[in-house]
């Protein structure tokens, strides 16, 4: 039997990743009174992936990280941070004696330090380098990768829903796709000189 959670959920177009930092604008009354209870109570809350290509009905358990700006309407931009995923059960037009919708979920418990192949670590390595980014020795999680390479929605949902062994082929491909641009881009300096 699946257990279910019943949480608040904010239906939107993204899909962030464990890890991922997302800068959200509330302005709905219903938004602006979840944002009050995640301030307030300290809860987490779901963004459920509202689109067509979501078939598993899949989104982002997440934590509120900060209020960057209150506005005098009552609108505020907020950075909420992933904690986890879930696959939504149902959808319910409000949560308790809420404004704001409310879902039956159940989580996934994803393992944030689950360390990647040795292979893919270097070829990650070898990319931060070609960018310029110094990083600490310390092992690199799946999903630090994934968010490092900025995957669309449509390429977030592929990894999510494959086996480990093609999310780590996924990552090797986008590796080495984006080290293929960049090596390209830094040889068009030499082609290009300026008048």
């Amino acid at each position: 039997m699946i257990d279910l959670i019943r949480i608040p959920i904010f239906p939107l177009a993204i899909f962030p990743l464990p890890g991922e930092m997302v800068p959200l604008h509330i302005f709905e009354p219903r938004y602006r009174q979840l944002l009050d209870d995640a301030e307030k109570r300290d809860i987490s809350f779901g963004i459920f992936f509202n689109h067509v290509s979501n078939t598993h009905k899949l989104g982002s358990i997440v934590k509120l990280e900060s209020v960057i700006k209150r506005f005098p309407g009552g609108e505020s931009d907020i950075i909420v941070k992933c904690i986890d995923l879930f696959t939504m059960e149902s959808l319910h037009r409000t949560y308790k004696d809420k404004l704001y919708p409310g879902g039956d979920v159940e989580l996934h418990n994803i393992d944030l330090e689950q360390p990647v192949s040795n292979k893919l670590q270097l070829e990650f390595n070898a990319y931060l380098k070609l960018l310029i980014i110094a990083r600490s020795e310390e092992t690199t999680s799946i999903f630090h990768i994934a968010n490092e390479l900025s995957l669309d929605n449509e390429d977030k949902l592929r990894f999510v829903e494959a086996d480990p062994e093609k999310k780590e082929a996924l990552l090797m491909s986008r590796l080495r796709y984006q080290t293929h641009l960049i090596l390209e881009a830094e040889k068009s300096k030499d082609v290009f000189h300026l008048n």
